[in-house]
């Protein structure tokens, strides 16, 4: 049954990368006063080029030109030697046979990286779908419209699985279903998706989803 595809973020979502990506800042700017915990969670989501106006702005200090490429060798270097894959996101894929996809805010280098580290790639094949070439960051729906259109789905069929509220923001704004993961025990930030708090919940959530989707077509 391939009347729903399943649109996935992928930093915080299907690899826990944001505490690696957050640690990188602390390691190339230890004057920075917050904690890795802090940083990911004001950060998560958010488009690097907004987060380094921040630090900035928190410094009271203009970032060097190179510091964006040094940042970028450092998440690689910790992606290397520390990604793994979210707790149960193997299994969920493995039971998960709806059509599905990656739409995320990092550079497609770090997309693949990420994926080949982790064990995913195989999963997504060539659909994957980056915000540095569609041109459009979350909260904006561009990017999620662009990824539905290039799998053949119309909004009302797609599922995002986000872990961020500007991805959730971005869903709602694209017309489509949002599950939003909270794992960890952390809080529900937004109201707008539907949150569920462990991998193996998934696959059920969106089979319901499917079932839902097949009938309101038929109606």
């Amino acid at each position: 049954m391939n009347c729903i595809c399943v649109i996935f973020d992928l930093d915080g979502t299907l690899v826990d990368s944001e505490r690696l990506c957050n640690q990188a800042f602390l390691d190339l700017l230890p004057e920075l006063p917050d904690t890795v915990e802090l940083l990911t969670r004001r950060y998560r989501g958010k488009k690097l080029a907004s987060i380094l106006v921040d630090i900035e702005s928190q410094l009271c200090q203009t970032l060097p030109d190179t510091f964006e490429q040094h940042y970028r060798q450092r998440v690689a270097e910790l992606f290397s030697h520390e990604l793994k894959p979210m707790p149960g996101v193997l299994e969920m894929l493995e039971a998960t046979h709806f059509p599905k996809c990656i739409a995320s805010s990092g550079p497609p280098l770090k997309i693949h990286q990420a994926l080949q580290i982790s064990g995913l790639a195989s999963y997504f094949g060539d659909n994957i779908f980056s915000s540095y070439e569609v041109g459009s960051w979350k909260p904006e729906p561009g990017l999620f419209q662009y990824a539905a259109n290039s799998m053949g789905f119309v909004p009302s069929q797609c599922v995002v699985v986000e872990d961020s509220e500007v991805g959730i923001e971005a869903a709602e704004a694209a017309g489509m279903k949002a599950f939003q993961y909270v794992p960890y025990g952390e809080t529900v930030l937004c109201q707008g998706g539907t949150p569920f708090d462990d991998m193996s919940q998934l696959p059920h959530l969106l089979a319901h989803f499917a079932n839902n989707s097949q009938r309101s077509t038929l109606a």
